[in-house]
């Protein structure tokens, strides 16, 4: 038998010893905030009962964990969550969610549970409920087939997005959450810190990512939306995810951890590393500083009530070189996953901005990549932070490289 690459030794299993504890939460708080912050929502768009299938929105109103990124693809299960009332659980096989109150059978809504044509299946499930509806009329959806959508509409529902109440509903963390958001961002930075300890020339992209994930599933984490690793030349254009390629002394090393880790929580924070022990050449450093100031600028802008156009105007301003390979964004919104609100730079404004206003209690994370349309190596930082009355606060506290701001 083969004997792994001795690059890989830095980052043995972890002994039970070596797990980070998780925080001492008040769990029926944190689930009852969820269900009541969905509640208010559909209040608020005067909404009688929500169909869910998202497992991010699944596990938010009742706390379901069962086969996530199954469920992202088959919608199996449906969660009906009334504006106030009874929750009900059609297709769970662990009846054990947080103030769930009826469990019901899947309904086969998706062509793997009912075959090719679902149309009847739709029908059953609209009668299904027309009949528990008591008089309700106006329902939110989420992700749900058209014949489904069809078969509601022609039993006499009127008919909406569940996606923007959920997201509005997530949006505002309570203190539980936050504890779990630093947790899962502690479990990250421990990867990153046994990742950086590994890296080395001659391993590979794949080898150094593997080490993520590895110590996340040792926390219970769940997965990386992404595999953003990318080492010297494929670092520009950033969004090249990890490959066997093997790194080679004095290259730069970007990642993206975009994890969702122990309880379902997000850990999204970016760092550019130098391989080797040698210096780094004056481009690296140049690139590394812009990308650093700003993210630290952004960072200083955030405050409750600041508009995103606002916030667009006045953000950091990078020269011509480095503007057309941008970061998608300024600034995205952070919970269960990337989340709303996602902050358009000044340049994408007319084709994809929309406004809105920063409130307390939201989880953003500031971005930056800096990589030149000449070529060259990219740098990604970023940074997860907590907004407060006073403005904002690091969630992530992984050292930037002294070497490259030297």
């Amino acid at each position: 038998m083969s004997q792994l690459p001795s690059a890989v030794e830095a980052a043995p299993p972890l002994p039970s010893g070596d797990l980070l504890t998780p925080p001492a939460v008040d769990f029926t708080a944190l689930h009852a905030y969820r269900l009541e912050r969905i509640r208010k929502q559909l209040a608020a768009a005067q909404v009688d009962l929500a169909v869910l299938t998202s497992p991010l929105s699944l596990q938010y109103a009742v706390d379901f964990e069962e086969y996530q990124l199954f469920q992202s693809r088959i919608p199996s299960a449906t969660l009906l969550v009334p504006a106030d009332g009874p929750v009900t659980f059609c297709g769970a096989y662990h009846r054990n969610c947080a103030f769930v109150d009826e469990y019901l059978p899947t309904r086969g809504l998706t062509h793997f549970d009912s075959g090719l044509d679902i149309a009847d299946r739709a029908r059953e499930f609209a009668d299904l409920l027309r009949g528990r509806s008591k008089g309700r009329s106006r329902i939110a959806v989420e992700r749900l087939d058209s014949s489904v959508v069809q078969a509601l509409m022609q039993v006499g529902f009127d008919v909406v997005d569940a996606g923007g109440l959920m997201e509005g509903a997530r949006a505002i963390k309570s203190a539980e959450e936050v504890s779990l958001i630093r947790h899962a961002i502690a479990v990250a930075e421990l990867a990153m810190a046994r990742m950086q300890a590994a890296l080395r020339p001659g391993i590979t992209e794949n080898q150094l990512w593997a080490i993520l994930h590895y110590v996340n599933i040792a926390h219970g984490g769940r997965w990386t939306d992404g595999r953003m690793l990318a080492s010297g030349p494929r670092t520009n254009p950033w969004f090249q995810e990890a490959s066997d390629r093997a790194v080679q002394a004095g290259e730069m090393v970007g990642l993206d951890t975009d994890m969702i880790g122990p309880f379902g929580y997000f850990a999204d924070v970016s760092r550019t590393w130098l391989c080797g022990d040698g210096p780094p050449t004056a481009a690296q450093k140049d690139r590394y500083r812009r990308a650093h100031d700003e993210v630290h600028h952004n960072m200083g802008l955030i405050r409750p009530g600041l508009a995103f156009r606002e916030f667009a105007q006045t953000a950091f301003r990078q020269p011509p070189e480095f503007t057309a390979r941008r970061y998608m964004c300024l600034s995205h919104g952070a919970g269960m996953s990337d989340e709303w609100p996602k902050v358009a730079h000044r340049q994408d404004w007319a084709d994809s901005g929309y406004d809105g206003v920063i409130e307390a209690g939201m989880v953003l994370c500031v971005e930056s990549y800096v990589g030149s349309e000449s070529g060259g190596e990219g740098v990604k930082l970023e940074q997860q932070v907590l907004v407060t009355e006073a403005g904002c606060e690091p969630l992530s506290h992984y050292p930037f490289e002294a070497a490259l701001l030297s």
